[in-house]
């Protein structure tokens, strides 16, 4: 079912709880106050019959729909059109699971769509039941109420991609060839983090320079809730920032010891090339002599000399003998 929950609020207390949207308009109508409506992936008619109640504009109903949007705050005459994009860490899996949530927030409404399983937003209707004076601020405090949940569980996001990114300086000078799969993988989850954390910081900016009373007066606790909110976002954004400079980082420390592991492989290979042919050499020298003597020609004038034989073994023996110096004064052997 993708109706949640389903409430109208005056003075910050729950005054009605409607089983079917019809009902829920008859009820604001009839209450006051405001609508607070829970949705989990709706489908077009179930949020088309809250999109014609409240008014909302095609293009974020489509958008709402859809899913799959950045994080973004749109204005649509006097509703605000939030996409939120929240996460959450898998410590099992060692990734982060992204969500997205989207809130519709007007005068006397709130509708809030999920799109994942997480986050809970009943965790966040349950904690402003209990908070009636925030409650009773209406639908920017509802507002209000969600950012600040989905900011607060980055941190445990932030908690996650730090110490993945320890394991990986380790792993870089392991020789662990998964290292560069690991760090492609997280780049990817940093990168999409901060699609998510980064728009926040002039949104949330702007919906607290944009808070005023009835009499026109600025909402002063509600504008301090939103500016400490965005002191999280700011601070979660730096930080974001350091991990994926770290990591391009690591890509390039990875590159460097790959090549410099090459380097040392070819020389190691270079070195046995030269000792193998060095060998070869010294030993090509006496066989040459010897290949001579044995050809058994008539006339070789060392064939008939008493020394022809002593000549023979001691010239092989010079010739790889100055060999082998010349080639170890080089450092080939």
């Amino acid at each position: 079912m993708a109706v949640i929950d389903n409430a109208i609020y005056v003075g910050g207390r729950r005054a009605a709880s409607p089983v079917a949207l019809a009902d829920t308009f008859d009820a604001l109508r009839q209450h006051g106050g405001f609508a607070w409506i829970g949705l989990y992936r709706p489908d077009a008619a179930e949020l088309g019959v809250v999109a014609e109640e409240f008014g909302l504009h095609e293009l974020a109903v489509e958008d709402a729909l859809v899913g799959h949007q950045r994080a973004k705050l749109e204005r649509y005459g006097d509703t605000r059109f939030v996409v939120l994009r929240p996460a959450r860490y898998l410590d099992d899996e060692e990734r982060v699971e992204f969500g997205e949530v989207h809130l519709f927030v007007g005068g006397d409404f709130v509708v809030a769509i999920r799109h994942a399983e997480r986050p809970d937003l009943g965790r966040v209707r349950a904690r402003l039941e209990q908070e009636p004076e925030l409650l009773a601020r209406g639908p920017v405090g509802v507002l209000y109420a969600v950012v600040d949940q989905i900011v607060d569980e980055y941190a445990p996001v932030v908690a996650g991609l730090e110490n993945d990114i320890d394991e990986i300086e380790e792993q870089l000078f392991s020789g662990d060839t998964a290292v560069a799969k690991r760090i492609y993988d997280l780049s990817g989850e940093v990168t999409e983090f901060q699609r998510g954390v980064k728009p926040l910081r002039e949104m949330i900016a702007t919906i607290r320079d944009e808070l005023h009373d009835d009499q026109g007066e600025p909402e002063l606790e509600l504008r301090r809730g939103f500016r400490d909110v965005l002191d999280h976002v700011i601070r979660i954004t730096e930080r974001v920032d350091e991990y994926r400079q770290t990591l391009q980082n690591a890509l390039g420390v990875h590159a460097t010891l790959v090549a410099q592991r090459q380097n040392e492989a070819s020389i190691a290979q270079s070195e046995q090339t030269k000792k193998i042919s060095s060998w070869a050499a010294i030993f090509f020298a006496p066989s040459l002599v010897a290949g001579i003597y044995g050809m058994n020609f008539d006339h070789m004038p060392e064939l008939h000399w008493a020394f022809g034989y002593p000549f023979a073994i001691l010239l092989m023996l010079v010739s790889g003998f100055v060999l082998y110096r010349i080639f170890k004064s080089r450092h080939w052997l």
